[in-house]
């Protein structure tokens, strides 16, 4: 398939967690949400923001996880497994032909670590953005920043909840969307 440049997919992850820093005994760290945020490159306009909910296999929600992202055990149970939403990303939003982005590294290693480590084949090509670097490269900042620092220097405000994947997708989208149209003036 040929390499699509009409939208980027921009994607954040959210992934169990704990207050320690350090998975409990057995538990490994699960992809818990995926968000979504498809902005038209033609336009730079945000098309929709989604949040794909998957039932961890490896670990359970802790208490932390919840307070930091709002998302239950409960929740994600009702979800779809990760093989499941990694097919969704393939042939809904034609991952492996766009180019993807996130705010930082984390997401797109914590995406190429689980397929790995659980066999599903990854759901993304190789053209990645990291939106965190570009921001402050474009910016001319000495070191990068935090999403919301980013969201506030474009002069928007944090829409939704910080830390559930398809508000952050939005407003990191939000971000995006104005390095670009700034590379294009």
């Amino acid at each position: 398939m040929s390499k699509k440049l009409d939208h980027i997919l921009v994607v954040d992850i959210e992934a169990t967690c704990w207050d320690t820093g350090q998975q409990p005994r057995g538990e490994v760290s699960d992809v818990i949400e995926i968000g979504v945020c498809p902005v038209e490159v033609s336009t730079l306009t945000r098309l929709e923001k989604r949040s794909i909910l998957i039932r961890p296999e490896r670990s359970s929600v802790s208490p932390f996880c919840t307070q930091l992202t709002t998302l239950t055990q409960a929740q994600v149970d009702a979800g779809v497994t990760f093989a499941d939403a990694c097919k969704l990303l393939e042939k809904e939003y034609r991952g492996p032909d766009r180019v993807w982005a996130s705010f930082g590294d984390y997401d797109r290693k914590a995406m190429e670590r689980q397929c790995k480590e659980t066999g599903v084949r990854y759901p993304f090509g190789p053209r990645h953005l990291n939106v965190k670097t570009l921001f402050s490269l474009v910016r001319g900042l000495p070191h990068e920043v935090g999403t919301a620092q980013a969201v506030e220097m474009c002069g928007r405000t944090m829409e939704g909840t910080h830390h559930r994947g398809a508000d952050d997708a939005w407003n990191i989208a939000g971000v995006l969307v104005d390095v670009l149209k700034a590379a294009r003036k």
